[in-house]
């Protein structure tokens, strides 16, 4: 198949190498003529793990190419991907459209035969509707079919993800468009991936729906840990109580600071404006938004208690920037909220990130960069580890609370063992133990 992805971001990137990978013909997309250079040059403008490696391998075989001209790509095309971002819309929480809609008509105007036009961005419910509209407007005579194909990826295992995924979600009650999108994924099919077609609706409530679900067990075990502190109770051992139940299971019940990236915050916010305009309140994931940002800003508080409840002239160390190990992305990252919350408190910042450093000289201009955890702990009054990057799970704790000026860690991820911690001359705090 020849497959056009419009948008050579996150998913658009990840999804076109993976395509390309079973056998298709696919052309990557972008305006950012800096960012198409770049990829064909082998310069991959997001940190995934094996993705460098994907794309060289399909760029060599020929399958896999980039472009900065739509129109050609386009016309050529058998099926469209459209994976423009759609970030919150400043003011309302609305999910912001500006960059599909203007891809569609893009598309509309370049379409020149029977295509199948895919949203893959995340859309709110309808967004499929207000796209046939566009193409129906701009070529009434053309067969088009618009499909809805939400994606599931989450960043560091974005590629196992597409290729070994827990199901394919198809929206679209079009046979043709149906039997091209079989054959898009007929390499996944053929191993037994589930394929749920469903109407172009539903599929875009599943999208929001899937991660709204997912936001509130991070949220339901974060609270049961504030809870576990109180009466002396330990949250890891209730999450592993609880997620040997078939009925709830293991994953996403692990206690931290909150949820962030790129997927959680956005997509909780555009859910809960959806049920408002259709006046069908979701209070659940209301509820979930109000406590996960206060929960960045009470991990701020939690470091401030741990130094004695006065931060002013005091170093802390911070061990991972990024919203989780394995991505170079820090968008809504709890690092942002308890960076600042410290710097209000009159705490200076030292901080290290394995993938993080570049996007943090520009969020974060107030603090030092350093080149590893324990230059970033020398001489630092509290570390404060704030991702699991493995490289700090095997940390010389000894050598680390050796350079500080006051051995004092707050493990906001549960990565060390109390007694470790304890054994190697730390004042330790974590979360819900």
């Amino acid at each position: 198949m020849r497959i056009t992805m419009i948008g050579s971001g996150y998913v658009g990137l990840v999804s076109g190498a993976c395509f390309s990978d079973f056998g298709h013909d696919v052309i990557c997309v972008d305006k950012d003529a800096t960012k198409i250079d770049a990829l064909k040059a082998g310069r991959m403008p997001i940190y995934e793990p094996g993705l460098d490696a994907l794309v060289a391998a399909n760029v060599a075989a020929g399958r896999l190419t980039f472009t900065t001209d739509l129109k050609e790509a386009v016309e050529r095309a058998d099926a469209i991907f459209i994976a423009v971002g759609t970030p919150s819309r400043r003011g309302d929480g609305h999910a912001d459209l500006t960059y599909v809609f203007a891809a569609t008509r893009e598309i509309a105007a370049a379409i020149t035969g029977p295509t199948v036009v895919v949203t893959k961005s995340t859309v709110p419910v309808g967004t499929g509707d207000k796209v046939e509209a566009i193409v129906r407007e701009m070529c009434p005579e053309l067969d088009v079919a618009v499909v809805s194909n939400p994606e599931f990826l989450r960043e560091g295992a974005a590629i196992g993800d597409f290729k070994r995924p827990d199901r394919i979600v198809i929206g679209t009650d079009d046979a043709r468009a149906q039997g091209v999108m079989r054959e898009i994924y007929r390499p996944l099919f053929l191993n037994e991936s589930p394929i749920l077609f469903t109407g172009r609706r539903t599929a875009e409530l599943i999208k929001y729906a899937a991660n709204a679900f997912l936001a509130t067990k991070i949220t339901f075990i974060n609270e049961i840990a504030d809870l576990c502190e109180a009466v002396g109770a330990n949250v890891q051992d209730v999450s592993r109580g609880i997620g040997l139940d078939n009925r709830i299971g293991s994953k996403f019940l692990h206690a931290g600071p909150g949820y962030g990236g790129s997927c959680f915050p956005k997509d909780t916010l555009a859910l809960l404006k959806t049920a408002e305009d259709h006046d069908s309140p979701v209070r659940i994931v209301e509820a979930v938004v109000k406590v996960n940002d206060s929960r960045k800003r009470a991990m701020g508080r939690k470091v401030i208690n741990a130094l004695g409840g006065d931060a002013r002239g005091k170093t802390v160390a911070l061990l991972g920037l990024t919203f989780k190990p394995n991505t170079d992305d820090m968008r809504d990252a709890p690092s942002l909220a308890i960076v600042q919350s410290l710097i209000d408190a009159g705490a200076r910042i030292r901080a290290y990130d394995p993938e993080g450093m570049h996007a943090a000289k520009a969020l974060m201009p107030d603090i030092v960069l350093a080149d590893d955890a324990y230059e970033a702990a020398q001489g630092a009054d509290a570390v404060v580890i704030v991702t699991e990057w493995d490289i700090f799970r095997a940390l010389d704790l000894k050598r680390l609370a050796g350079g500080m000026r006051a051995p004092v860690m707050v493990d906001l991820r549960n990565i060390y063992p109390i007694a470790d911690a304890e054994r190697a001359g730390f004042t330790y705090s974590s979360v819900g133990r």
